[in-house]
Formats: C-alpha cells, structure tokens, sequence
C-alpha cells in the first residue's frame, strides 16, 4: 500500500509493504527528511538573493568611492581657489594658505568631535540577542519534553 501525503514543498509517497500504515518512526524520519530538504532549499534560494544583492551593493559602492574621490578633488581645488582669493585681497602668499590651513584643521577637528559623540552612542543590538536568548531556550526546552 502506498499513501500519499501533501505539503507545500509537493506530494511525499510512502510505500509501506504488506498494506500497512507507516509508522511512528517512518513519519518522523520521512518529516526530518522532508525538514532537512527544505531547509536546504531556503538557504540555497537565500544564497541566490544574496549574490544579486551584492552585485548590486559592490557596484553602488565603487560609484560612491569614484564620486568621493572626485569630490576630494574638487574640495582640494576650492581650498586652493580660497587662498588665492585671500592673496588677491592683499595678503601674502604664505599667511593666505595658513589661514586656509587653520579653517579646514578647526573644521576637522569639529568633525571629529562629532564623530566621537556619534560613536560613543552605539549599543549592543539589546532586542536581537534577547529574541536569540529566548529562541534558544524555547528550542532547548522543547528538546527536553
């Protein structure tokens, strides 16, 4: 006798000779067969998700580093422009470039003061290593019962 049992991963058959009806054991090792497949299933389809992902993510980030660098470029252009401007005011050469000096240094070091603040804030991900707690226990548990 053959029966045929239906999930959302297709139609299992389980042969089972002289008519009978399969087991206890059959059912849980043919369900942990069935479990081990689907699971396998999940992490190959996430496998493939991730890998357009991080197509997309390596190419968004190399536009970013090109734009950066640009940017850099341009920033260094308006340093210069800044001290030639303060030249053309009548200033010498070297007390132009310094003065320029001392406001990207000032505004540099406020970044960093920022960024200090900034880092000092982050926390451990409180909510996910308490779900992660709870999960492992809860499974724990139902291992025992």
């Amino acid at each position: 006798m053959s029966t045929t049992y239906h999930n959302s991963t297709g139609d299992v058959t389980v042969t089972v000779p002289g008519g009978e009806e399969p087991s206890l054991g059959k059912l849980v090792a043919s369900a942990t067969k069935d479990l081990s497949a689907l699971v396998r299933a999940e992490v190959e389809l996430a496998k493939t998700e991730l890998r357009n992902e991080v197509k997309h993510a390596v190419a968004g980030s190399g536009m970013f580093i090109v734009a950066g660098l640009l940017g850099l470029l341009a920033l260094i252009m308006l340093v210069i422009a800044a001290a030639l401007g303060l030249t053309a005011l009548g200033l010498p050469n070297s007390l132009a470039f310094l003065i320029v000096a001392i406001v990207i240094l000032l505004v540099a070091g406020g970044l960093v003061f920022i960024g200090i603040k900034q880092v000092k804030r982050i926390s451990a991900p409180e909510r996910t290593i308490r779900t992660t707690k709870d999960s492992v226990s809860l499974i724990k548990g139902s291992a025992k019962h």
